[in-house]
């Protein structure tokens, strides 16, 4: 049987960086994954940003008016299955009470340590994977369509820049002087500290090879096998045989609850899944920045592999077929604002972003199982914040004063 100090469990974007912070702390660590890859589910599909700039969690709705339309699936920035609501509206519930305006104040500031380390500690782990070809500093751009919506994105951007972020109001030469290819339109916001990734699942994949080439394992494995030994460790099979180790930690992101559900912990947690696709683009046309399209939900990243165009959310079961109506509603709005040409994908790629109802994640010890640690639920901002995450877990592992205060994402909190 082999041994090992860890075990973490799921090789996406949190789990890679938490297996980093710890061994760079002189753990032995073993990367478990029952894909056998790194950066296949969730981490794979994002928009490619580090969002410096968002302190404001994604919050449901509170216009009666655009209730309605959500109820009646009428705006493509949401979508729902009418079949899954008996297992998803507790849940949603749950988010509709978190985004209450006092509660939205409270959760701003306890997701704002870790927003405000999130590029930095990127870009030290980065530097250490020879991965910066991969990085962009050019901030993303949200634009609206009305006045009306305008106003009110630059509302939330004073609001932002009593925090130093650096944001620019755009008008409609402003955004051709940055944007040349884009259509003509009103206005729009430059958040000018966000960077960008032109291939998530290679920065990913970055990331698993220094972990390896520094001596860490990576074996494909079943997370659901993981079982408490007599003398308190943790074991799990995987395709080389079982592995024990003295801590384990799940970082399985939507499928999280696979391990910590049996163990008896009711945790409540989430999932918006989201498409995207990706298009070649027409006749020499250039992406420069990311571009959201606020007004009608979807979001254009030049990527390596062409222009990705990613959906709103989706609620329905976590593993339901694939419904991509909002890349199909989406797709003819996006042609008009950049000339996109063909598919490049045979489908669209789907996948599950994991949230609490607060929008922040769960970092820190199960509280009742010694040697088992969580780190999951980074909702919209799995790539933002996998190594800011992974250095306060390891913090708390090792028994290092944590750089941040970890009492907010404290799994007992609901």
């Amino acid at each position: 049987m082999q041994s090992t100090d860890v075990v973490v469990l799921g090789a996406g974007i949190v789990g890679v960086s938490a297996a980093l912070h710890l061994q760079a702390r002189g753990r032995e660590v073993a990367l478990i994954d029952r894909t056998g890859a790194v950066g296949q589910e969730t981490s794979f599909g994002n928009a490619g940003l580090i969002e410096r700039s968002s302190l404001i969690p994604y919050l449901f709705p509170r216009d009666p008016a655009k209730l309605i339309k959500y109820a009646l699936n009428l705006l493509p920035e949401a979508h729902y299955h009418v079949s899954a609501l008996p297992a998803v509206g507790p849940w949603l519930l749950r988010y509709w009470r978190e985004s209450a305006p006092e509660r939205v104040r409270r959760n701003i500031e306890a997701r704002r340590p870790l927003i405000e380390h999130s590029l930095s500690e990127h870009e030290a782990l980065i530097q250490q994977a020879g991965a910066g070809e991969l990085l962009r500093r050019t901030g993303w751009i949200k634009l609206h369509r009305s006045e009306e919506t305008l106003a009110a994105g630059l509302a939330n951007a004073d609001r932002l820049r009593a925090y130093g972020l650096h944001i620019d109001r755009l008008d409609s030469a402003g955004i051709a002087a940055l944007e040349p290819d884009l259509a003509p339109i009103i206005g729009g916001i430059h958040y000018r500290d966000t960077a960008a990734i032109i291939d998530p699942a290679a920065l990913s994949k970055a990331y698993a090879d220094l972990f390896v080439s520094r001596g860490g394992q990576f074996l494909s494995g079943d997370a659901r096998s993981l079982s408490q030994e007599p003398d308190g460790r943790w074991r799990v099979e995987t395709a080389n045989g079982p592995l024990v180790a003295g801590a384990a930690v799940v970082a399985l992101g939507p499928w999280s609850d696979f391990v910590y559900g049996p163990l008896g912990y009711r945790i409540p947690l989430g999932w918006k899944r989201g498409y995207h696709m990706h298009y070649a683009a027409k006749d020499g046309a250039k992406l420069n920045h990311p571009i959201l399209d606020a007004d009608v939900g979807y979001l254009l990243a030049p990527m390596r592999r062409g222009v990705r165009l990613t959906s709103g959310a989706e609620f329905a079961r976590r593993d339901a077929p694939p419904t991509p109506v909002q890349i199909e509603v989406c797709e003819p709005t996006a042609r008009r604002l950049f000339p996109l040409a063909e598919r490049l994908d045979p489908e669209p790629w789907r996948g599950a972003r994991p949230c609490l109802p607060d929008m922040l994640p769960i970092v820190g010890p199960a509280p009742r199982h010694r040697g088992l640690w969580f780190d999951f639920g980074h909702a919209h901002h799995g790539l933002t914040l996998g190594p800011v995450s992974g250095r306060l877990l390891a913090d708390m592992m090792t028994g290092e004063t944590p750089f941040i205060d970890p009492t907010p994402y404290r799994a007992d909190r609901f």
